[in-house]
């Protein structure tokens, strides 16, 4: 089973301070949705909203249609994944998946045999006469998930799952992650702070910012057609440049007033921009790409960040001709 979750209006305060205000939004049912901002930006809180560990201020939580005022937790159609697992150390793996169960009243012999469905689908088959301190961390990760995934959620909440996890095994959680979400159907909300494990796993992000929603949509869009300032540093490097009069401190552009933001990787030898004749003041290789800082010769005073080809030899002093392929321009 899964649900759609509207979020109408809502506020949460805590004396003088103000964690979200009026915020709104829909979620389809058996979306895959990733709640994305720094620290403090109220993502936790909204979470902790749908879940019904905290009451709204103000506004309503929907879930399938049903207005959650009031109702507990427990009663909500919701688990939630924690970045500290809670796993219990003295059970088994079987029995840790079949705690909700357990707690719901299935017997044992059927509650095992679903524990044991659950660990199948977390690629731990066979292993449900484990103890959690035999397993590496992402595998007690996938534990925790098959565990709220046993109960049949019809929205699955997850706060920071994987950020306990080092880069490698966190970037192999996301593609597990996703594919458990497409096989299940469930909803999935997802909190995060780390935009590539966003654009990683979503079928939509919300930026937030300030206990309101900045920016919404698929990453590819939220990405390369970031709606507000703050949503293009938050997504990536970025590089700032003021237009004034259809002139940028490089030369003459065919943008109106604004900022023009343009993305590293989207700087190089040709473009419909045509940047100019550019001086190499650093460079760093970075495996997949070599990112070097230059200055146009037309404006020595700003400084780019450039995402060039890994084959791409080139030294401090060098000069470039550059260009952008694409680019945005927003008013600050």
């Amino acid at each position: 089973m899964t649900a759609a979750v509207s979020i109408a209006e809502v506020s949460q305060r805590y004396g003088n301070a103000t964690a979200l205000d009026r915020v709104s939004l829909d979620i389809e049912a058996g979306e895959f949705v990733v709640l994305l901002g720094p620290s403090g930006c109220g993502k936790t809180t909204l979470l902790n909203l749908i879940g019904g560990f905290t009451e709204p201020t103000a506004g309503r939580v929907l879930i399938g249609g049903r207005d959650m005022a009031g109702v507990p937790p427990k009663d909500r159609p919701t688990t939630t994944v924690f970045q500290d697992y809670a796993l219990f150390p003295h059970m088994t793996l079987r029995d840790n998946v079949g705690f909700g169960l357990r707690m719901r009243g299935m017997d044992r012999a059927k509650r095992a045999a679903k524990a044991d469905a659950m660990l199948a689908l977390v690629g731990l088959e066979g292993r449900g006469d484990r103890r959690p301190h035999e397993l590496s961390g992402g595998q007690r990760q996938r534990v925790a998930l098959a565990r709220a995934l046993a109960v049949e959620p019809e929205v699955l909440l997850l706060d920071e799952p994987l950020g306990a996890l080092d880069l490698k095994l966190r970037r192999q959680m996301q593609d597990e992650l996703k594919a458990i979400q497409r096989r299940v159907g469930t909803t999935f909300v997802h909190v995060t702070h780390d935009q590539e494990e966003a654009m990683a796993i979503a079928d939509r992000i919300v930026v937030m910012n300030a206990g309101r929603i900045e920016d919404l949509g698929p990453p590819r869009e939220v990405y390369l057609h970031p709606k507000t300032l703050f949503t293009a540093g938050f997504m990536g490097e970025v590089n700032r440049i003021p237009v004034t009069g259809g002139r940028a401190p490089f030369g003459p552009v065919p943008v109106a007033d604004g900022m023009l933001l343009i993305r590293p990787e989207a700087i190089g030898p040709t473009g419909s921009l045509h940047i100019g004749l550019c001086k190499v003041e650093e460079t760093a290789f970075f495996g997949t790409h070599v990112r070097a800082h230059v200055a146009p010769l037309a404006a020595p005073d700003l400084r780019l960040v450039v995402h060039l080809p890994q084959s791409r030899m080139v030294e401090a002093g060098g000069v470039l001709d550059l260009g952008a392929e694409s680019h945005v321009v927003l008013q600050e």
